[in-house]
């Protein structure tokens, strides 16, 4: 059952769960991918076997499945991916960047030049659930912002198949190519290259401590987007809030996984215990109710902010949630008083499985508090930007003098000689 908290006997910094990480992890990522970079094309083949239950003669997966993949899934819910796909698309193509020329002195020339990435990885999860939205928000901001090649990695079954909801939404997506394989061995595959898997720039995308991990280790090789921890929902409701559809909320992202937090800050003792209530009525009808149920008992919590919404607010920015639900009346008055959340769900009536899967914001956001400084995934993610500077003759002369003057304050002889050796035959 979820545990009670009136406010302050909980620190804030405990309120969500954090991951313990196996002392052994990194070391064990470390040797996968060192096997990975050595061994290639024969590692990943290995490592499926060893971890996936499966003997794969090729890694890639072929137009000919795909194309099978999208026949077999039922033409209702390719319609709802599609939909999805057009929400996510009309939001993020509002991200687009431009480049920009400044030239307002005379001579010289100032701008920044916007470039896509060019090769692109995502990783989709596996195992306990397909992910099909996933596949959307990754490729989807990737496609807009222009990357030349997106690749996806993903386990197979132990039949040696892809899901086919993902083939299907990597299909609406636009992604160029496939690869059967998860786990460390993937990222590893992705950083460095195979003789079947491309090197890519940028890897993307959720999984378990192992693929963190190697996220983590691969940084510097290749750009990552975030370091993503167990999922997390802080939903803020006062008494005239809905109990049941508080306690669906926060089972949304408690069935995801046993480390997942799911915390409900309320100004009402009352409304607590009801939402307590319906939790034990709801949690037997879902499919995952064992994990969630580990959640619930183990990281599930109720804070009572008693008579106080705006405290229940400040909570919410100490913490930094993954996802925020405002489930009050009125829920833009407190909007501009939000200044960390990864994605926040306005009213009663948004619940956060709607960013999940349809809306059209992205649903690869920050865990862990990170959201205090960092931000959803982007069209941002997948492109970078070069600054670009001329001037003229005249222009140079003007100020090289000024330049050479700072360089020497700075101790930089060499500096202070590259801005005024031009011009020193005409003195």
């Amino acid at each position: 059952m979820i545990k009670i908290y009136n406010y302050g006997e909980v620190p804030n910094e405990e309120i969500f769960a954090r991951e313990n990480i196996a002392a052994n992890v990194e070391a064990v990522v470390a040797e996968i991918i060192a096997d990975v970079r050595t061994n290639g094309d024969a590692a990943l083949i290995r490592y499926a076997e060893k971890f996936d239950r499966v003997k794969l003669e090729s890694l890639e997966v072929s137009a000919q499945e795909i194309d099978a993949a999208f026949e077999a899934v039922p033409a209702e819910f390719l319609g709802i991916l599609k939909e999805a796909a057009e929400n996510i698309r009309t939001f993020h193509s509002k991200q687009v960047r431009s480049s920009f020329i400044i030239s307002e002195k005379e001579g010289v020339i100032t701008g920044q030049k916007i470039t896509p990435i060019e090769k692109v990885g995502l990783y989709v999860p596996g195992g306990t659930a397909a992910y099909p939205s996933t596949v959307l928000m990754d490729s989807i901001p990737a496609k807009i912002a222009g990357c030349k090649e997106i690749s996806i990695v993903t386990p197979p079954a132990k039949d040696g198949t892809v899901n086919p909801l993902i083939l299907a939404a990597a299909k609406i997506a636009g992604v160029d190519r496939i690869f059967k394989t998860g786990g460390a061995q993937a990222i590893a595959a992705l950083a460095y290259g195979t003789e079947s898997v491309p090197k890519v720039d940028k890897i993307v995308g959720p999984g378990n401590a192992y693929v963190a991990e190697a996220k983590k280790q691969v940084f510097g090789q290749v750009s990552i987007d975030m370091i993503a921890g167990p999922s997390e929902i802080l939903v803020v409701a006062d008494a005239t809030a809905d109990p049941r559809y508080v306690a669906a909320d926060l089972l949304s992202q408690a069935e995801h996984d046993k480390m997942a937090s799911a915390v409900l800050v309320t100004d009402s003792r009352a409304f607590a215990e009801d939402v307590s209530r319906e939790l034990e009525i709801q949690i037997p009808q879902l499919e995952r109710q064992e994990i969630a149920r580990a959640s619930i008992d183990r990281n599930g919590k109720i804070i009572v902010a008693e008579n106080n919404l705006m405290l229940a607010i400040d909570i919410a920015n100490e913490i930094a949630p993954e996802h925020l639900e405002l489930c009050v009346d009125q829920p833009f008055d407190y909007l501009d008083r939000i200044k960390h959340a990864g994605s926040i769900f306005m009213g009663k009536y948004c619940p956060e499985a709607l960013g999940d899967y349809f809306a059209g914001p992205n649903h690869t956001l920050p865990t862990s508090g990170t959201a205090r400084f960092s931000s959803p995934l982007s069209v941002d993610d997948f492109v970078k930007k070069s600054q670009f500077t001329y001037y003229t003759p005249d222009a140079l002369s003007a100020v090289a003098d000024k330049v050479a003057y700072f360089a020497k304050m700075e101790g930089l002889t060499g500096h202070a000689k590259s801005a005024v050796i031009r011009f020193e035959d005409c003195k």
